[in-house]
């Protein structure tokens, strides 16, 4: 039991690192959450920050997402932990999400866990045999929304509605089609504000310059 606390727990941890407000502080002195969205998340930091930083955050913060389920679950799935293989794994990214998302380092204020997930389930697919198909679909889906609206925010909601409906359509494990239910919603709450500017036609586009 004792592992398996200290394996949630370091997910998380690993999670909460607030990627793209330590660019900001590092790179202009700024704390992002002031800046733009208020987000701390890529895409705030790409408006803040510029391309490149911004860049560098979303690789990042997906790459907190792979190592907890690769790294950190190869690890702790050697230890007398509660769960084994990729029921462990699963759980482990869903708490390095919840990390990102609600960080202790900012008083649980962060991120909105896209470019987290999209590590989560990168790192699943290695172990879990038709999450790839599943990420396929969600990254076309993303990129055709983009594409024609330039909105990041509904790109990232449409996707993960889709998330659970692809899990559960190609039968994958329950706990993976449970999992992937609660990251969907996660993401449509943490989205709420950007629903409501989409709804009165206010939300911002995204555009490279």
């Amino acid at each position: 039991m004792l592992w398996t606390i200290i394996a949630l727990l370091a997910s998380y941890l690993l999670g909460s690192i607030p990627t793209a407000y330590l660019f900001g502080r590092v790179l202009k002195g700024i704390d992002i959450r002031k800046v733009g969205s208020g987000n701390v998340g890529a895409t705030n930091a790409m408006r803040a920050l510029g391309r490149g930083p911004g860049i560098m955050v979303l690789l990042l913060d997906i790459l907190k997402g792979f190592a907890a389920v690769v790294l950190l679950g190869n690890y702790f799935s050697a230890k007398p932990v509660l769960w084994q293989g990729q029921n462990l794994r699963i759980i482990m990214g869903l708490c390095c999400i919840c990390g990102h998302n609600w960080t202790v380092f900012l008083r649980f204020k962060g991120g909105k866990g896209i470019a987290t997930s999209f590590g989560v389930l990168l790192g699943l697919a290695l172990k879990i045999e038709g999450l790839n198909i599943v990420i396929g679909i969600l990254i076309a889906t993303w990129l055709l929304v983009f594409l024609v609206w330039r909105i990041v925010s509904l790109a990232s909601i449409i996707a993960a509605a889709l998330l659970p409906l692809s899990c559960l359509f190609l039968k994958l494990p329950r706990l993976l089609i449970l999992v992937s239910t609660i990251l969907s919603v996660f993401v449509i709450i943490r989205h709420k504000a950007n629903l409501s500017r989409l709804f009165k036609g206010k939300e911002e586009r995204l555009r490279f310059r």
